[in-house]
């Protein structure tokens, strides 16, 4: 590999931060962090800078209208030439920004329309739903910086933006470097919601403040991939029945409410909250294979926020499919990297151990 790589043509990536991530109401009833913008725009400038010096050409970067985009701009003018190569910086402007998911939609269409490798997000499980819906098979990257982060990933963003550009600039393939997620697909009446990591029914009957923690009130849940590290509603399904973001099949859980129940689980449900949870039954939830919710009115939570209220006349059945949003495994290009010297000038000898050295 040569010190300075060359700048590969056409070469891009997309920056969607989101500057209403991490802002929720649980930061009133637990005790979540608020994760500041102005970390947000630096994560942003080492994921550019990353994509600069392995090659990457363009970098499209998202706007917004709460500094993260401006630090950026005021960063790039502050840069001297011994500061290493950037790539050509472009901002996405929206023409009426909403303030909600459809900013990240709208961005991601834009993107994408611009022929990016792969999108980059700074956001909670919440961005990365709103982004799966116009992602096509372009790649997302899901950076943590939301208030449950079940499904974006704790990376460096130097880390995650070299992934993006080994990418970008060909030197790892999306055969070797992403996979195909699951998602759960929510049909409630004429409704349609997509969860890429849970679905939970309650009794609630309004969605109101959207953001779950009353676990009395939660009676079904259902989830893509449960893993016990996880915080959020998909923690007490993964300290029942680990189920792995590459297994076949999802988990599906009765809950108890308040009622008495065979076994209780101490679980994460929220940053700052042990839960404890009766679990009545657990069951696997097949790929392709509707289940139909036996709560009879109440509302639907996909990735821990309400969305849907129901009642008798609008019955709610959860599908899993294999068909979610192209991920950018970040391990899978750095690990591929590694085995091929692409991060490595000079000449590579093969490793010796230090007992075998003399």
């Amino acid at each position: 590999m040569p010190a300075v790589p060359p700048v590969v043509p056409g070469s891009a990536i997309g920056i969607v931060a989101n500057p209403m991530s991490g802002r929720d109401i649980r930061r009133l009833v637990a005790r979540a962090s608020v994760f500041p913008n102005a970390e947000k725009t630096n994560m942003a400038l080492r994921l550019i800078a990353a994509a600069g010096a392995l090659g990457v050409e363009r970098v499209y970067m998202s706007t917004d209208e709460m500094g993260v985009a401006g630090g950026v701009l005021r960063a790039a003018g502050k840069r001297r030439a011994r500061d290493g190569r950037w790539p050509e910086l472009d901002f996405c402007a929206l023409d009426r920004p909403s303030g909600d998911a459809e900013d990240t939609r709208e961005l991601v269409r834009a993107m994408r329309g611009r022929g990016v490798a792969a999108v980059v997000l700074l956001g909670g499980d919440g961005t990365v739903r709103a982004a799966a819906a116009e992602s096509a098979d372009v790649p997302l990257l899901a950076l943590s910086t939301g208030t449950n982060n079940a499904f974006p990933e704790m990376w460096e963003a130097t880390v995650a933006g070299s992934a993006a550009a080994l990418l970008a600039t060909g030197q790892v393939t999306p055969d070797e470097a992403t996979y195909r997620a699951k998602a759960l697909r929510v049909h409630c009446g004429s409704a349609t919601e997509i969860a890429l990591v849970d679905v939970c029914v309650c009794t609630v009957a309004h969605v109101g403040a959207r953001a779950l923690w009353e676990v009395g009130t939660l009676r079904e849940l259902y989830c893509a991939f449960a893993e016990p590290h996880a915080i959020g509603l998909s923690s007490i399904a993964g300290l029942v029945a680990p189920t792995g973001r590459g297994d076949r099949d999802g988990v599906a859980l009765r809950l108890a409410g308040d009622a008495a129940a065979p076994r209780r689980v101490l679980a994460p449900v929220a940053p700052g909250v042990l839960a404890s949870v009766g679990v009545l039954d657990v069951a696997p939830l097949r790929a392709g294979e509707p289940m139909t919710s036996a709560v009879p009115r109440g509302t639907v939570a996909v990735d821990g926020e309400r969305e849907l209220e129901f009642g008798p006349n609008t019955p709610v059945t959860v599908t899993l499919t294999p068909h979610g949003p192209t991920v950018l495994d970040v391990r899978a290009a750095l690990a591929r990297a590694a085995e091929r010297g692409l991060l490595v000038s000079g000449i590579q000898e093969p490793v010796t151990t230090f007992q075998e050295v003399r």
